[in-house]
């Protein structure tokens, strides 16, 4: 059936007709400004690469003196942690009151401390510069499985706790309890990574509008966030969320942000079954903080190649049944700080030219946005970035930089968020207790 549909590019001259569907897109460009210092680290291994890439300059006078210092400051930091991260779960599982075998307890030291001693090379390795993927896997892997065993270890404290104050006092508690941790955690870091690689759930959520018109009643959105393609090779899997999200019959498809790790080159095929994704008005895209690690520019310019709408500060109008809504999009919070030009997030001016009266939805990749978003009377910013914790119990350390961990909140009288668990994973291949997700968002008039 041959319906006409119209893209109009307003403070352009560009029309387009053709016959797909009876829907008109207007689109809105937006100017785009920016300007940049060094981008703070997010993660541990973000912070441990970036540490291990920054040069340390000797020369006299006070700014390179200060720059020493700050990088002296930010080892010391890093390494603390490092040693607490491993130390604890060797001092749970071998030591303790255990009573292992001296060979065990050995042994157990020298894979723990060499653990320790290889996995920041390996971090700077695979995370830094040089961006080597074997490097990658490796350390990742025993980022998980140090911080799962870190986890389950502080948790056995308070078990050893309790049974001191129950007056236990057989000698084969601390044994126990170390047993205990380590099949706890081998169960958990088998199912976590099989919940890392499988196909996202759809996650079904009806979301109600007040100011959407009665045309787009029933809009379907789907939303994707942090398919983080890096080191470890998923093509395969890209595919079949295309294909699980085409089978949604999706109006709009929102890409918030996080892409990829590595360069274009190194993830260009993982990430081409996004062009085969399909909508019936519009598949938007924008920035996430770790484009800002590399190529975020490239990553725009290569999405609009793949025939999706980057939103670098700028929106577009979709209409459906003579209602229309205001799709607009910023770059992440750090983009500002990235030091490339032109890149920040500029709320007024993905707005400029939209009108007041049409009902907004913004896609903004950190939930923390949410306060320009209230503050601009946007109705729902659609956010990512938290992947709901990844790893329990991590969820408790994200919420302490952002407001919402996941899930549909409200913030001030007229603007909700949708944050996103996260369609991928970033870094350690293991997700538990924050399953991965293709979100579906119908959207209703009040």
């Amino acid at each position: 059936m041959g319906v006409d549909r119209t893209v109009d590019v307003r403070g352009g001259a560009v029309a387009d007709n053709e016959s797909q569907g009876s829907e008109t897109v207007a689109v809105g460009l937006a100017p785009q400004a920016g300007s940049a210092a060094d981008a703070p680290a997010d993660t541990l291994a973000d912070a441990l690469a970036e540490v291990g890439s920054s040069p340390v300059t000797s020369d006299e006078g006070t700014g390179p003196a200060r720059r020493r210092r700050r990088s002296s400051g930010r080892w010391a930091i890093v390494l603390a942690v490092l040693v607490l991260l491993f130390a604890l779960p060797w001092w749970t599982l071998f030591s303790a009151g255990t009573d292992w075998p001296l060979p065990v307890v050995v042994v157990s030291a020298v894979v723990f401390a060499a653990a320790l001693l290889a996995f920041p090379v390996l971090i700077v390795r695979g995370h830094g510069s040089r961006r080597l993927d074997r490097s990658s896997r490796i350390a990742d892997t025993i980022l998980g499985v140090v911080w799962v065993l870190f986890a389950w270890s502080v948790l056995s404290l308070l078990l050893r706790l309790a049974l001191f104050l129950s007056g236990v006092g057989d000698p084969a508690g601390p044994r126990i309890v170390s047993v205990a941790v380590a099949v706890v955690a081998a169960g958990l870091l088998a199912w976590g990574h099989h919940e890392a690689m499988r196909l996202p759930r759809v996650l079904r959520l009806d979301v109600t509008l007040p100011r959407l018109g009665r045309g787009l009643d029933g809009t379907r959105v789907v939303v994707l966030a942090d398919t983080h393609y890096g080191p470890i090779d998923r093509s395969g899997w890209s595919a079949r969320v295309a294909e699980a999200v085409n089978e949604l019959d999706a109006d709009v498809v929102c890409h918030a942000g996080d892409i990829a790790d590595g360069t274009l080159d190194q993830r260009r095929g993982q990430a081409a079954p996004l062009g085969t994704m399909r909508s019936r008005l519009a598949k938007v895209y924008v920035t996430g903080n770790h484009e800002y690690h590399g190529e975020a520019q490239g990553w725009l310019d290569h999405m609009a190649e793949l025939g999706w709408e980057s939103l670098h500060n700028r929106h577009l109008v979709v209409e459906r049944g003579g209602d229309r809504l205001v799709l607009a999009g910023v770059d992440d919070v750090t983009a500002e700080s990235s030091g490339l030009t032109g890149h920040r997030a500029n709320l007024v001016g993905a707005l400029a030219g939209a009108d007041p009266e049409l009902p907004v939805l913004l896609v903004a990749h950190q939930p923390k946005y949410v306060g320009q978003a209230a503050g601009g009377g946007i109705d729902l910013q659609i956010s990512g970035h938290t992947h709901g914790g990844q790893i329990w119990p991590f969820n408790f350390l994200v919420r302490l930089d952002q407001p919402v961990v996941h899930g549909l909140s409200r913030h001030g009288e007229r603007t909700q968020l949708y944050t996103s668990r996260g369609t991928g994973f970033w870094g350690p291949p293991f997700r538990i207790f924050a399953p991965s997700e293709i979100t579906l968002l119908t959207l209703r008039s009040a």
